[in-house]
């Protein structure tokens, strides 16, 4: 640029020079002084980073929830939090914020030790886990792709709800509010507070526990938790009907389910190593003896291989013995229980399902023969099949 302007002086003393207007050497030094600084006041503008200052609100919601910046610009997020519970910060590509947080779910017990970062192609930067009163920052250089870059907080519980999304866009238009389905459904109502949501949404549990969600959630929906009774890869999941059961991806298999209020995560929230998610409500059944699902004749040996989201519910995919199952838990009708959904391939043997008699529960199935506490299926019947748990 400095090339650009000196050209431009030369051309202006020239044009003079042919005019006979004498210009002196001093006012030629001021001339290309000024055009000098100008010059270096435009580089640094635009090396100037967008400076985005970022809190945490109660209920586990960023206070910044969208943002823009125009492609290639520099941007510097500094994350301050104000928070009683630990977060951390990752922005991701477009399309990818579920898909990170599902990844981030299924570290388990290596979580910690990675700050809940899974490591995935789809993560553009990160903040590692920061903790009250603590402040990060965090610098790069927008993508030059136009497009929406989901920012997210993975640690155990916090994916779900808390988000937000940065705009990567030329012009400074953003939707409206109201319908922008990149943020979190409580913060598209720009005339509802956070503080009378969260008083609402402690009344309707009716625990007297603080908040969980800026918003009243609706069931179902599913957190990665620590919780008493589970392997550290445990998955609980709020049903309609104020049912509630814990899923163990490390067991691969359900662990027990109760009645009543979800969850009180905040000593765990808070970051106590020794935190767990205490149960709020009834515990009705309890899966805590041996693995319920074998073929008959051979040793369960089994696998976790994930889960999807059908209307919102969870299916958990394991395999035993190299069989691929399905499982997919709902309400029983009427609310007084749950019904466990199976679909097993790739087998060719029997299945013995075992459900262990619990006082008050009256065991129901779609198909197979029970004798006592064993349910037989063969194979074709075992294809798909559903077991409806009751609490009498």
């Amino acid at each position: 640029m400095k090339n650009s302007i000196a050209a431009a002086v030369v051309f202006l003393s020239r044009s003079h020079t042919m005019k006979r207007c004498s210009v002196s050497i001093s006012y030629m030094k001021k001339l290309l002084l000024l055009f000098s600084i100008f010059s270096a006041c435009i580089c640094r503008a635009q090396d100037t980073p967008l400076v985005i200052h970022m809190k945490v609100l109660q209920g586990l919601q960023f206070d910044v929830v969208r943002f823009q910046v125009k492609p290639g610009a520099k941007v510097k997020i500094i994350f301050s939090n104000t928070d009683d519970m630990n977060h951390n910060l990752l922005i991701v590509k477009p399309g990818t914020r579920e898909a990170v947080v599902n990844l981030a779910q299924e570290l388990g017990a290596q979580g910690p030790s990675v700050d809940y970062i899974p490591a995935s192609a789809n993560v553009l930067w990160s903040l590692p886990v920061v903790e009250p009163e603590q402040e990060k920052t965090l610098e790069f250089t927008a993508p030059l792709q136009e497009g929406i870059y989901p920012y997210v907080c993975t640690y155990p519980g916090h994916g779900l709800i808390m988000y937000g999304a940065m705009y990567v866009k030329q012009d400074a238009h953003l939707p409206d509010i109201t319908d922008d389905g990149n943020i979190p459904p409580g913060r598209r109502q720009s005339d509802v507070s956070l503080e009378e949501d969260e008083t609402h949404h402690a009344s309707h549990h009716g625990h007297g526990t603080r908040a969980l969600h800026p918003y009243t959630p609706v069931p179902p929906y599913h957190y990665r938790v620590f919780i008493a009774g589970a392997s550290p890869a445990a998955i609980a999941v709020s049903l309609p009907d104020s049912l509630s059961y814990c899923w163990d991806a490390g067991e691969c298999k359900l662990r027990f389910a109760w009645k009543g209020g979800f969850l009180d995560n905040s000593d765990l929230w808070k970051g106590k190593g020794d935190a767990l998610a205490k149960v709020q409500g009834a515990v009705f059944f309890n899966g805590a003896s041996a693995y319920p699902f074998t073929f008959k004749g051979v040793a369960p040996v089994a696998s976790y291989k994930g889960y999807r989201l059908v209307a919102r519910y969870p299916e958990f995919h394991y395999t035993v013995n190299g069989a691929h199952v399905y499982e997919l838990i709902k309400p029983a009708a009427g609310g007084n229980g749950i019904v466990r959904h199976f679909r097993v391939t790739g087998h060719t043997k029997d299945v013995v399902f075992y459900a262990p008699p619990q006082e008050g529960l009256r065991y129901e199935s779609s198909a197979g023969k029970w004798e006592e506490d064993k349910l037989l299926l063969t194979a074709l019947q075992a294809r798909e099949f559903s077991i409806t748990i009751t609490v009498l």
